[in-house]
Parts: structure tokens; C-alpha cells; sequence
């Protein structure tokens, strides 16, 4: 089974590639940010962990989960917190995913493991995949796909795409690049030369 790293920029349309990976091949596709999410629910440590951190009101909303646009809001209004924040969920989501690659490799079922997330270099999982992939698409693409799925203004469009990595340094970081800025069929057909 080889263990597979999914990132790209925003608007790339890493979903896209993802839903290709499940319908065509032997494979699971995890998302870190689900796997984060389920982590900072009640019950698990990091949940605990988060909560206690020293947050100008309580994130608890009245159901005893977190209020996540109210946690949002505070980091990044403080950088500090944000730091605490990821200093404690990013280990949890690693050792959870490294948890679950063993589980499947020792199943023999799929041939592929997929983990999508944006920050896969930024977190070090590139010591950890057996390849990195790059979702590419052009910015033109990029910039209509998130004014048509997501509504965003050209300005907002500018401002998220000029904080985010380049593409140099994505190439930089990746094995394989897969150019999704055309059909999904010219997409699928890269992926099938890679698996296949």
C-alpha cells in the first residue's frame, strides 16, 4: 500500500481529484481537517487540551462543543494562541493519521492511501508520505472556480492566493504535479498514467 500526500493552493480543486481517486481506484482518501475536527470533539484529549488554553471568553458553545468561528476568531486575532493552537492539534491529527495507515496496511485491502491537506508541507508529512502530490491549476482557473463554488470577491480571491505558498515552492516540495486546470477527463487520465 503506498501512502499518498494531497496539497495545492486554494481553488486548485483538490475535492475534485479526490472524489476521481475514490470512484476509480482501490483506495482510501482521508481529509486532515476532518480528522482534526473529530479530534477536538468531546471525549478525545485535544479537545481538552484546547479548551484549556488561555482564550479571552470560553470557545465552549452551550452544547459543550467548541464554538469553531468563535476559536477562529481569536486566533487569528492572536498569533500566539493560534501557535498554542496548532502546537497541540497538529501531533494529535499526525499520530491519528499515522494510527490509521497502519490499521489499513495491515488489512491488505486498498492499494493507495490518499491524505488531503493544505498544509502537509508546512506540517513535515513529506518525511512521512511515500509521495507528495501538488493539485495545480492556473490562477485564472483558480479565480473563477472560487467566484463560481465559493462567492468570493476578486478581492478576497487576491488576498488568500497572495498569502498562500507558490507554486514554485509547491513543485519544490512535490513528486508529482497534476495539472487539474482543464476537464475532469484530462484530470482522470493523468491520475490513471500515475496508478494504472
Amino acid at each position: 500500500m503506498k501512502f499518498i500526500g494531497i496539497t495545492g493552493g486554494i481553488g486548485a480543486g483538490k475535492s475534485t481529484v479526490l472524489s476521481l481517486l475514490k470512484e476509480n481506484f482501490n483506495c482510501k482518501v482521508l481529509l486532515a481537517d476532518e480528522v482534526a475536527a473529530d479530534l477536538m470533539t468531546p471525549g478525545h484529549q485535544c479537545f481538552e487540551d484546547v479548551v484549556a488554553l488561555p482564550w479571552p471568553s470560553s470557545i465552549r458553545a452551550v452544547d459543550g462543543t467548541i464554538d469553531r468561528p468563535l476559536m477562529a476568531k481569536y486566533m487569528f486575532e492572536d498569533d500566539n494562541l493560534r501557535k498554542q493552537v496548532n502546537a497541540i492539534v497538529h501531533p494529535a491529527v499526525e499520530k491519528e493519521v499515522l494510527n490509521q495507515v497502519e490499521l489499513e496496511k495491515s488489512k491488505h485491502n486498498i492499494e493507495y492511501f490518499f491524505l488531503e491537506a493544505a498544509l502537509l508541507i508546512e506540517c513535515g508529512y513529506g518525511k512521512l508520505v511515500d509521495e507528495m502530490w501538488y493539485i495545480y491549476a492556473t490562477k485564472e482557473v483558480r479565480i473563477q472556480r472560487l467566484i463560481e463554488s465559493r462567492g468570493y470577491s476578486k478581492e478576497r480571491i487576491e488576498n488568500t492566493l497572495s498569502v498562500q505558498r507558490s507554486d514554485a515552492s509547491f513543485r519544490e516540495h512535490c513528486d508529482r504535479v497534476i495539472d487539474n486546470s482543464g476537464s475532469k477527463e484530462q484530470t482522470l487520465s493523468q491520475l490513471r498514467a500515475i496508478l494504472d
